[in-house]
């Protein structure tokens, strides 16, 4: 799969890139870390321009998202399941976890998890069909994808592009990097959760 992911780039620059990123966000298993270092590297190179794949990977990210949404306002538990156990979500390897797992992050954190959850692998993936299942308003939810896509494209593609020849090297550390940033996010949220909860409780007293 990686040989297949460098040369789709190296052949088909910008074009591999947005559908690269279209495919990635239906089915999880490819790494959007490769795709996005190794973009990087070509900047590095000189055969992309760094401002051009950063709106490549984005464009690619809202589309493959919203695909999920509009997939999403159609789908109840039921149709979920049926769609993961069928010979398609065989062939796509989803896994119902994987969804609730989405799920799960999308009910705790709001709206707010269609941003947050793009810096999660596997979430940020699969994020896009919980939204559509509750109806969430589509610009909103543009707006949020659009975000946290830009943000997490842009790190990566530049992180590529700082390591240069050693892209490969810096993707190895991408993971533990990703998994600090998981925890941030995460504690991030909580003690938001926690201030808003003081205040209102502020408020509560002073009525």
């Amino acid at each position: 799969m990686e040989q297949l992911i460098e040369t789709a780039i190296n052949q088909y620059g910008y074009l591999a890139i947005i559908i690269l990123l279209v495919v990635e966000n239906i089915f999880p298993p490819i790494p959007s870390e490769l795709i996005l270092t190794f973009a990087g590297f070509l900047t590095y190179q000189g055969q992309l321009n760094i401002f051009g794949a950063i709106c490549a990977a984005t464009l690619g990210a809202l589309i493959g998202a919203s695909l999920l949404y509009w997939i999403g306002t159609y789908l109840n538990r039921e149709r979920l399941a049926k769609l993961v156990d069928s010979r398609l979500g065989r062939i796509l390897r989803l896994r119902l976890a994987d969804f609730e797992k989405a799920e799960s992050h999308f009910q705790r954190h709001g709206r707010a998890a269609v941003f947050f959850g793009r810096f999660i692998p596997v979430v940020r993936s699969l994020i896009s069909v919980p939204a559509g299942m509750t109806k969430m308003p589509f610009l909103q939810f543009l707006v949020f994808t659009f975000a946290g896509s830009a943000i997490w494209n842009t790190v990566l593609i530049s992180l590529g592009h700082i390591a240069g020849k050693a892209w490969t090297k810096m993707l190895v550390k991408v993971d533990s990097i990703t998994g600090m940033l998981t925890w941030l996010l995460v504690a991030l949220v909580v003690v938001g959760v926690v201030i808003y909860g003081l205040k209102r409780l502020n408020l509560l007293k002073r009525h």
